[in-house]
């Protein structure tokens, strides 16, 4: 059975570390040129800020999937609290069983615990989740673009 559960980054860093080259390696862009290295510090210090909102799945206890978003008031609209996605997997082997849904729910409820006002979340072109973003309610508000400026 599946569960989606609000966690601390904090205490559950070393149990997704080793989940992320998985995500990277079906989901990075510019592969080969920028290497996976995430700052957790950062990371660590925006949980300790209460603006990190990470939601786990996990079947009998093991992780299996994620949702990490930011929280912080808008830069143009300081008056309204949103929250932004950072990163959303779930492994492949759990795909199609609904985690997906039962992240975004509990994600939902602590969001709006929290006093979020709007929620941004993104697809990538090259694996799509728009459909999925799309079923629980979100609308579609721009594209965003990339250009590779590095050697």
């Amino acid at each position: 059975m599946l569960t989606a559960q609000i966690e601390s980054l904090t205490e559950h860093l070393e149990e997704i570390k080793p989940l992320l080259p998985k995500h990277w390696e079906e989901l990075g862009l510019h592969q080969g040129k920028m290497p996976l290295d995430p700052n957790y510090p950062l990371y660590l210090a925006r949980d300790a800020a209460g603006e990190v909102l990470f939601c786990t799945l996990r079947k009998e206890g093991q992780l299996v999937g994620y949702w990490v978003n930011f929280i912080a008031p808008g830069l143009h609209y300081r008056s309204t609290l949103t929250m932004t996605m950072d990163i959303l997997w779930t492994h492949p082997d759990v795909r199609g069983r609904s985690g997906g849904f039962l992240l975004a729910e509990c994600v939902r409820q602590e969001a709006k615990r929290r006093g979020v006002r709007v929620w941004y979340a993104g697809s990538k072109n090259h694996k799509t989740i728009s459909w999925f973003l799309e079923s629980i309610g979100m609308t579609k508000v721009e594209e965003y673009f990339s250009l590779w400026l590095g050697e």
